[in-house]
């Protein structure tokens, strides 16, 4: 660490660093204006393919955190770019909602359930057999499949969510097609994040909640990590993985003096 490079650029998760629900996090608020106020280029991460970059906005706003709407990144619009670079102007049948047709309309793809190159799976509150079938169909009959994510369940209010990664499982079981997962733990949300901003791996920090999708997809795309205790991985939980982050700190709140 004594001769590592300094930090020019941050990445951080949003959901468990910034926001538990949409009540906000010790530090969140300052972390955020630190790195405006700095001028240091940063990205607001998040693996929910649901809500557009504006939403999200709004949504961090209400809470008291005031991030702008090009700070922010999500797996839809990873996804979107990823299939704009593998095949521009493709079409796909999408079961998801407004932040992935947008992303995927942005990058010129069309929407259609006959003949698409794709099916792409996102994240959404109401999952419909209908859909769901119509997707195992399509892939059945030669689209490719591409999910946002692989996370299988998500917080909510009420308990646990199914999430994108649990729906895929389903389609996969009745296809026997496996999904392309594009956000992370996948290091191409960070690469992609990384080239949104021209920002260098050797002098980017990734601070994330969990070890298991913001830790390893930082480690293996050659980010330093930063692990906060606010979010789904506890210190006694560090222990039981193969890889460590950087460094381990209580939460968001720690890191405003390491940004000034």
């Amino acid at each position: 660490m004594t001769s590592a490079r300094p930090i020019e650029t941050w990445l951080t998760d949003m959901d468990g660093v910034l926001v538990h629900e949409d009540v906000p996090l010790p530090g969140a608020a300052e972390f955020v204006e630190a790195l405006k106020s700095t001028g240091l280029p940063f990205l607001v991460l998040t693996n929910n393919s649901i809500f557009t970059p504006r939403d999200l906005r709004a949504r961090l706003l209400g809470s008291g955190i005031d991030v702008p709407e090009e700070a922010i990144w999500t797996s839809a619009l990873a996804t979107a770019q990823f299939l704009a670079d593998q095949r521009p102007g493709g079409s796909a049948y999408v079961v998801g909602e407004a932040g992935l047709t947008t992303a995927l309309h942005d990058v010129g793809y069309v929407m259609t359930d006959r003949s698409p190159d794709y099916v792409v799976l996102g994240e959404t509150r109401t999952y419909s057999f209908e859909a769901i079938t119509r997707a195992i169909r399509l892939i059945e009959g030669g689209a490719r499949f591409i999910a946002t994510n692989p996370d299988a369940s998500g917080p909510s209010v009420h308990g646990t969510l199914p999430a994108t990664g649990s729906v895929a499982a389903l389609i996969s079981t009745a296809t026997g097609r496996e999904p392309y997962y594009v956000g992370k733990p996948n290091p191409l949300m960070m690469r992609s994040a990384l080239n949104r901003i021209d920002a260098h791996s050797e002098t980017t920090a990734m601070v994330g909640d969990r070890m298991d999708t913001d830790v390893v997809s930082g480690l293996e795309a050659g980010l330093r990590t930063f692990l906060v205790l606010t979010g789904s991985t506890t210190s006694e939980m560090v222990e039981r993985f193969p890889y460590r982050p950087t460094r381990v700190v209580d939460g968001v709140e720690d890191l405003v003096a390491l940004v000034g």
